[in-house]
């Protein structure tokens, strides 16, 4: 449990959290979720291409992944999410969509992807829903 009266680092909120995967495992995961969402397959080549990645990090990462139940993998073959994988991805990608309509909007912009990649990881459920909450109140 977080003593909201004490100051952690990074890594020590994450360890007290319990958190399974990180920022990065995240990011993978959520681009795995957007690509199999058009009904593409998902390989390594793709997944790395979206990510701007090598193929070697994506298989690592999707490795990763793979042992934590959340997608499942054959060499050479397609990446398929797996029951947990498909529900965090979808949430994953609520909260980017979320995140960014809000930024968009006390920003006055239209795109606001860099800002939300960078900060989307450090939020929890409980702000997300808030936030849309405000959203959908707004004229």
């Amino acid at each position: 449990m977080i003593d909201n009266n004490k100051f952690y680092t990074l890594k020590g909120y994450a360890l007290l959290e319990g958190n399974l995967i990180t920022t990065s495992m995240e990011d993978y995961l959520e681009m795995i979720y957007r690509i199999h969402s058009t009904g593409e397959a998902v390989r390594i080549g793709v997944l790395a291409e979206n990510l701007n990645v090598k193929p070697s990090s994506a298989t690592k990462m999707v490795s990763n992944l793979k042992e934590q139940g959340l997608v499942t993998s054959a060499k050479y073959g397609y990446i398929k999410l797996t029951d947990d994988g498909l529900e965090l991805g979808q949430y994953l990608v609520f909260r980017h969509d979320i995140l960014h309509r809000f930024l968009c909007y006390i920003n006055q912009s239209e795109n606001e992807l860099a800002q939300v990649e960078k900060i989307e990881h450090f939020l929890n459920a409980e702000t997300v829903m808030n936030i849309k909450k405000l959203l959908d109140d707004l004229p």
